[in-house]
């Protein structure tokens, strides 16, 4: 009788174990890139699951160097979401070696996303980054082939690291600054996880509506908020804000820097005096990630004005609601520092 009683609770204790087991490798693990693209996946997530950020607090994916967490993440990861090799370079090898039920998602590549090119150099317009043309001419390459990288092989953009490092010229990555580019990588999100994740898939379908249409929301409040101040020039840390000024017809006059991984030199220090002389009471932003004493140089005797610009949310928590304080921190700063000038 008590051998009976033994065997039984045995049993019953091995097919408890076996219930929890399933739920626990049905899991799905996820890993996003940087804070824009993990607030996006946690939001389609919802509550099935909490996808690990690699590039968190203030670091830069420029200059970022992975954790240990990070590695072990990676090894266990059913899908990466990244914005691609264009910006976080440190990605490229350990993507190469995930395994083989692993899938890397590189959103730039998502389809309907607007893409521009860096401008240049010797551009302090900002034509270049308002050519409605260019930008129409990137989309319909990737919808056309958003598997076959069809605008690497039209324009031949990736360039090799060190040159992309320190000449800032072809594609810029920084898409996620563009809330309708949010919104294509909402989709993407969404359609790569239904797949993975069959048995969730209405919950990514229902989360990625919400978000998108909370998207949409932010986009026509910030396009209001913005559109008093479009003719006023502005100067940022560095090419960073190409794909927000785009999207809500902002006068971008360049950057200080060429690139975050450059000091700029005296020659170019000069010119963007020389242009703040020109203009009088203009914007110079700088950023959380790099110490704005550049900043203070630069405008230090003139009637410019100064503000901060975060393209990644150093000081956000993250979470599903980051990409929309970022947008919002992002528009007040601009909307303040344009105000100044007026």
């Amino acid at each position: 009788m008590y051998r009976n009683w033994s065997f039984a609770l045995a049993a019953a204790s091995v097919s408890t174990l076996l219930s929890f087991g399933p739920a626990h490798a049905d899991s799905l693990n996820v890993v996003a890139s940087i804070k824009p693209v993990h607030s996006l996946v946690a939001g389609v997530m919802g509550d099935t699951a909490a996808p690990h950020l690699l590039v968190s607090g203030a670091d830069s994916p420029h200059t970022y160097s992975m954790r240990p967490s990070d590695a072990e993440a990676l090894s266990e990861a059913d899908v990466v979401f990244w914005v691609g090799e264009e910006l976080e370079t440190f990605l490229q090898r350990p993507i190469g070696n995930l395994g083989t039920n692993a899938r890397a998602v590189s959103l730039i590549d998502a389809p309907g996303m607007t893409l521009l090119d860096f401008r240049d150099d010797d551009d302090h317009g900002h034509e270049s980054g308002h050519d409605a043309g260019h930008a129409d001419e990137h989309a319909e390459m990737h919808d056309e082939d958003h598997d076959g990288h069809e605008h690497e092989e039209a324009g031949d953009h990736h360039l090799d690291d060190e040159e992309h490092a320190h000449h800032h010229t072809g594609l810029d990555p920084h898409v996620w600054l563009d809330p309708a580019n949010a919104r294509a990588m909402v989709a993407e999100i969404v359609a790569v996880l239904s797949e993975a994740d069959a048995a969730n898939a209405e919950t990514y379908r229902r989360n990625g509506e919400d978000v998108t249409a909370r998207l949409l929301t932010l986009e026509a409040e910030t396009q209001t908020a913005l559109m008093l101040y479009q003719k006023i020039p502005y100067f940022t840390f560095h090419e960073s804000f190409g794909y927000f000024d785009n999207r809500f017809g902002l006068d971008s006059h360049g950057a200080i820097s060429i690139s975050p991984e450059r000091q700029p030199g005296a020659q170019r220090l000069r010119e963007i005096r020389s242009e703040l002389a020109e203009h009088g009471r203009v914007c110079v932003f700088s950023e959380p990630q790099f110490p704005p004493k550049l900043v203070d140089i630069v405008v230090e005797g003139t009637a410019a004005r100064t503000g901060t610009l975060d393209p990644l949310g150093a000081a956000l928590e993250p979470g599903s609601s980051l990409y929309f304080s970022l947008l919002e921190q992002n528009r007040d700063a601009f909307t303040r520092c344009f105000q100044e000038t007026m």
